[in-house]
């Protein structure tokens, strides 16, 4: 089975009753099951969506902001924790290294116990973290994995991933303000899941937001607005492009209907608006 699950669709690290969590994906593609970003909520909505934690073969991570990491650890250790006895490898920007060192630090007392009790095999022998910049990631016989650095300041270190396996290739984004070279990273790509923002309801978004006095300019700066992701879509020629890192995601005033209006003057493709839970075959 090919294809793509959306587990968290939502901009930002907030949480609210009844409305989408933050980013995570997973890839399904020959044979290999791969997550996209690991926010909170990820462990739960794998589960949910009817994959086990100890199926996930590789973890790729875009950057380092708490809504694409935040669960990373508690996701591994979980896995751990219910049986995991093989090599997962983490891809991540500069910084995971020490992520995931820290991540262990705060469980010292607990992963302890855990493999004198429990007679588990070490977890840090099983997991793999591997450092990526731009260019190509990795590479094997059945998948290739490319990265892009993408514009999305403060963060430098971001980056959209083109996966190539099983005759299909998939590029998700990353958080990017519009981007141009996308177009070219994405060219030909079957399916494009980018991040999307819509103007009206950013506004409504910061009205509701307290604290806010500097949130208007990083959105505007680091995101892309949706007409502007049609732009990057057409230029590529995706076969489907998919509306995920949803800016608002859980206004009720807001709808599919606002998401295809926003996108129709620049891209007049297939196109998806994300959701959390929605799985995408990929042919």
């Amino acid at each position: 089975m090919n294809d793509i699950i959306l587990l968290g669709t939502k901009g930002g690290p907030a949480i609210r009753q009844g409305g989408a969590l933050p980013t995570a994906s997973l890839l399904r593609l020959g044979g290999r099951t791969i997550l996209i970003d690991c926010a909170i909520g990820a462990a739960r909505s794998a589960v949910e969506a009817g994959v086990g934690l100890l199926e996930i073969d590789d973890i790729f991570i875009t950057h380092l902001h708490s809504d694409h990491v935040l669960e990373l650890g508690p996701l591994i250790y979980t896995a751990w924790t219910t049986g995991l006895q093989r090599q997962i490898t983490v891809y991540g920007p500069p910084g995971i290294a020490e992520y995931w060192q820290g991540f262990m630090a705060s469980l010292a007392f607990d992963y302890k116990i855990r493999l004198a009790d429990e007679g588990r095999p070490p977890l840090l022998d099983l997991i793999k973290i591997e450092t990526y910049t731009e260019g190509a990631v990795m590479q094997d016989d059945t998948l290739s994995v490319a990265a892009l650095r993408v514009d999305h300041p403060p963060v430098t270190d971001c980056f959209a991933l083109r996966f190539t396996g099983a005759g299909a290739t998939v590029v998700f984004s990353s958080d990017t303000c519009y981007f141009p070279p996308l177009g070219a990273f994405a060219k030909g790509a079957d399916v494009l899941v980018h991040e999307a923002m819509l103007t009206d309801g950013v506004e409504a978004l910061i009205k509701r937001t307290p604290g806010a006095s500097r949130l208007r300019e990083h959105l505007y700066a680091s995101h892309t607005r949706a007409e502007d992701v049609g732009r990057i879509a057409t230029a590529a020629g995706v076969g489907h492009l998919v509306l995920n890192h949803l800016l608002p995601a859980d206004d009720p005033n807001f709808s599919e209907r606002d998401w295809h209006a926003a996108i129709q003057p620049t891209w007049d493709g297939p196109l998806t608006v994300g959701r959390d839970g929605l799985c995408i075959p990929l042919s």
